[in-house]
């Protein structure tokens, strides 16, 4: 997403905000859950939608906290570059490849998603991402860039996220993303569950969900109801018991 949509994703979500909707039954204690707080803007809203699916939410940096916590949230508005130097400067290359070597979940949102893949170009600036799946993030092919608004997803079997949800829309702010999955699933390990959207007759991915680590190209905390029931779906993922 482009830092120029911003200002238009903040004035959108705050019609869809979930906590105002979401309910949030649970059985044992709240996970608790970290959002990586690295200078991305419009973070509040990820940490009050969380809250409201149940969790126990903090905002910081410290990497302490951020390995402890059942889950780490990584979220992301602007250009890719930009990201990438924001999360390396406080670690958090390091802090999502050990949550990950453990098992740990992880969920990536929006530029968040795009920085786990090989690497992505902008304004003719091409940066390294984390590498977590193969794949460059590129410049939409559609008449209308950005992609601002809700969209439907294609989701296919075996989506744990997207349970209740398949044929639900979701809040796209982008112009940016990956359109070609190039995973190899080799057997004995479980394949990836890669969701897909379309915009203006662009597929691009939508989601991925592979193992301990998840993430959507959307806005989930944006998403009003469907985008509050992904999140307890993810929640009720984490390693904290389980969950209603």
């Amino acid at each position: 997403m482009t830092a120029d949509t911003t200002a238009a994703a903040d004035q959108a979500g705050a019609a869809a905000d979930p906590a105002c909707t979401a309910d949030a039954p649970a059985v044992g204690r709240a996970p608790r859950v970290v959002v990586l707080d690295y200078g991305s803007g419009n973070v509040r809203s990820a940490v009050r939608a969380l809250e409201a699916a149940g969790a126990d939410v903090e905002l910081t940096a410290d990497r302490e906290a951020a390995l402890a916590a059942d889950g780490l949230v990584v979220p992301g508005v602007g250009a890719f570059g930009a990201t990438m130097a924001q999360i390396r400067a406080v670690d958090g290359p390091r802090i999502i490849e050990r949550r990950l070597a453990g098992g740990r979940p992880v969920l990536g949102i929006c530029v968040g998603f795009q920085i786990l893949f090989d690497g992505g170009t902008e304004h003719g600036q091409s940066t390294p991402g984390l590498a977590q799946w193969p794949g460059q993030v590129t410049r939409l092919e559609a008449e209308v860039v950005p992609h601002m608004g809700w969209n439907t997803v294609e989701v296919p079997e075996g989506s744990r996220l997207f349970a209740g949800v398949e044929d639900d829309r979701f809040y796209f702010v982008h112009s940016y993303g990956v359109r070609a999955w190039e995973l190899e699933a080799l057997a004995p390990m479980k394949a990836p569950v890669v969701t897909w959207a379309e915009h203006g007759g662009d597929r691009f991915i939508a989601a991925v969900e592979n193992g301990p680590l998840s993430a959507t190209q959307f806005h989930p905390e944006k998403s009003g109801a469907a985008g509050a029931r992904l999140l307890r779906s993810w929640l009720a993922t984490l390693p904290t018991g389980e969950r209603a």
